[in-house]
């Protein structure tokens, strides 16, 4: 199903607006199966993107936006929705975003070993170098709202 289509089976779900926009649909990282899981459990409820990698059109993220969250066959799991979303370094990414974003021991020297390495290579694949002292991060905290 694509994610037009869940999104509506979604937005009837929720009683929603017909007009109510779709942000964006995507899958999370290196092992998105892992993480859509962690999504759908309630465990992973905070994700980080790279702010200097945003192209100059393309819209960041906004409070209250719905998403579809996409396993790694680009499957549709789930509907999420924006609490917050704010830009900061990445040097001063706290603990407590890293536990929210659920992955391994849910410390902040794991989150920072994975990203540290993520990073760097996404910032490879778009011709710069990630650093970790200058880079500025795209910060969201949101909730599953279907299924419910």
């Amino acid at each position: 199903m694509n994610p037009e289509n869940f999104f509506k089976q979604a937005k009837i779900a929720l009683k929603l607006p017909v007009e109510t926009p779709l942000q964006s649909s995507y899958q999370f990282g290196a092992d998105p199966d892992t993480l859509a899981q962690l999504v759908l459990t309630g465990t992973k409820t905070a994700t980080t993107s790279a702010y200097d990698l945003y192209e100059t059109d393309e819209p960041l993220p906004q409070v209250g936006a719905y998403d579809v969250i996409f396993n790694a066959k680009n499957i549709p799991i789930c509907v999420t929705k924006n609490d917050t979303v704010t830009i900061t370094p990445y040097a001063k990414v706290g603990a407590d975003h890293a536990y929210h974003e659920g992955e391994g021991d849910r410390s902040y020297a794991y989150w920072r070993k994975v990203h540290d390495a993520f990073f760097s290579q996404e910032y490879a694949a778009a011709g710069q170098v990630f650093d970790p002292a200058t880079a500025k991060m795209v910060l969201e905290r949101f909730h599953v709202v279907y299924p419910l």
